[in-house]
């Protein structure tokens, strides 16, 4: 456990504002993109809470986005109070498509938009984009290039280690990113095919801070707060963005930024909250599958959490769902310190 003075420093750091491309982020914690788990419903709930700095939408073909329609698409959609602090992740394998996504994305006014060069699902990757694109180097630069010279919003980078374990690949990157214009990086130290089978070394994270002068953020395995610290004083990062775990637990950026824990209540409220948003923006049939990829995370909150995700799941229709949440806690589930990684697909 962090003394009360190391504690406070910590705070300072996370809760000082950061500037990218001349624009004010109040602090250094944001969420990360995540494919049908970071939509417009899940966006809603973790505002409720607070406590971060960005939010990234789930990544967005570049391709469709100059056609997209974000009344009927279900990853190109948004809230107008959220666009000061929404940065819309896009991927691609050609640098005009990019660019022309980009385009769509600032018309819209969002905060920036962020080039995935780090999803590494196959579905992507025999597309030639995500993480496939690193192995292309010259056409991952003229991305970020033409993306640059496309639009006036902070560009970022989200990236990992490479197709291989050598940390000297992400440091070049980095600097041909950042001599490409791009504003800001999101590195994510693990090699590709990995995927999150091996821990990711935060040590590369290091190397690339040291090696440009544009801000970076860590990512990967970032499950507390006290994770939260150890990445910053480890990496000397200027930020991280939190994936899975703010999924499982919504309120973590309030609990790092204020330093203090929120009541056990929260659970059940925030289960329901999340029904009740899902609800409202997707139809019966899209919603239930969105709440059974949340309901995976939010149980591993819990000593018998692959019991609680099996009440959770059964249901086909919304009002099932709220029930299955009364009865849940009907009792008081115990609590784990930590989540279950198990559950963490």
């Amino acid at each position: 456990m962090l003394n009360e003075n190391k504690m406070t420093s910590e705070l300072i750091k996370i809760n000082s504002p950061i500037y990218i491309n001349g624009k004010k982020i109040n602090n250094r914690i944001h969420l990360a993109p995540m494919a049908s788990l970071g939509h417009i419903a899940y966006r809603e709930l973790l505002d409720s809470y607070g406590g971060f700095g960005l939010m990234f939408t789930e990544m967005c073909s570049a391709k469709a986005l100059p056609s997209e329609n974000p009344k009927y698409s279900k990853v190109f959609r948004w809230r107008e109070s959220e666009l000061e602090y929404l940065i819309c992740q896009i991927f691609g394998a050609q640098p005009a498509e990019m660019a022309k996504g980009a385009q769509r994305i600032e018309s819209e006014g969002f905060f920036g938009v962020d080039i995935n060069f780090g999803c590494s699902a196959s579905g992507i990757c025999k597309k030639g984009c995500g993480a496939e694109v690193l192995k292309d180097p010259k056409r991952a630069v003229a991305i970020v290039k033409e993306v640059r010279n496309a639009v006036d919003i902070p560009v970022s980078v989200k990236y990992r280690t490479g197709w291989e374990d050598n940390p000297q690949f992400p440091v070049d990157m980095a600097k041909r990113f950042e001599d490409a214009g791009c504003d800001m990086l999101t590195f994510h130290p693990r090699v590709a095919p990995d995927r999150r089978r091996r821990k990711p070394n935060w040590s590369y994270i290091k190397l690339v801070k040291e090696a440009v002068s544009i801000p970076v953020f860590g990512n990967g395995d970032v499950f507390s707060r006290e994770n939260c610290y150890k990445m910053f004083n480890d990496t000397s990062c200027d930020g991280a963005l939190l994936g899975r775990i703010a999924i499982s637990k919504p309120w973590i950026f309030k609990e790092i930024s204020d330093g203090f824990d929120l009541p056990d209540s929260k659970y059940k409220e925030c289960a329901k909250k999340m029904i009740e948003l899902i609800e409202h923006y997707f139809d019966e049939t899209t919603g239930i599958k969105l709440f059974k990829k949340f309901a995976i995370y939010f149980a591993a909150n819990f000593k018998y959490g692959h019991a609680i995700y099996t009440q959770l799941t059964n249901g086909n229709n919304y009002d099932t769902l709220k029930s299955m949440v009364d009865e849940i806690f009907e009792t008081t589930p115990e609590i784990t310190k930590t989540p279950n990684m198990n559950m963490f697909i």
